[in-house]
Order: C-alpha cells, then sequence, then structure tokens
C-alpha cells in the first residue's frame, strides 16, 4: 500500500514576528506601535555605532601596535 503524496498548502506558515506584530496591533493603539517601533529602531542604531565604535577601536589598536617594517 502506498502512501498519499504530500502536497503544497496555499496558506503560508506564520512567522513569530508576524504573529507578535498581529497581537500589537490588537493591543496597543498606533500611536503606541509608532513610539515602539521608533524605539527598537533606535536601539538597533545605537547597537550598530557601538559595533563601529568597536571595530574602529580595533582598528586604531592594531595600527599603533604594529612594528615598523625593517628597509
Amino acid at each position: 500500500m502506498e502512501a498519499a503524496p504530500l502536497r503544497a498548502t496555499a496558506r503560508p506558515i506564520p512567522s513569530v514576528t508576524g504573529a507578535l506584530r498581529a497581537i500589537e496591533a490588537v493591543l496597543l493603539r498606533s500611536g503606541q506601535r509608532t513610539a515602539r517601533r521608533n524605539a527598537w529602531t533606535s536601539v538597533l542604531e545605537d547597537r550598530r555605532r557601538a559595533r563601529d565604535r568597536y571595530d574602529a577601536e580595533y582598528v586604531l589598536q592594531a595600527a599603533a601596535t604594529r612594528r615598523p617594517h625593517a628597509t
């Protein structure tokens, strides 16, 4: 006896992000949603700037401790 072939469904599987946004839409008014998204965008931007500072410090430290090349 053969198993029935699997069919692809037309419905996409909801993501966690999509589910959280749906809950957020129900619980919060639009102004609160905007404020929360703006705050999260600021957090991500701060993390990016911190990473850029760290990378720049690493490069400067490496350049400062590099031995001069003998000719």
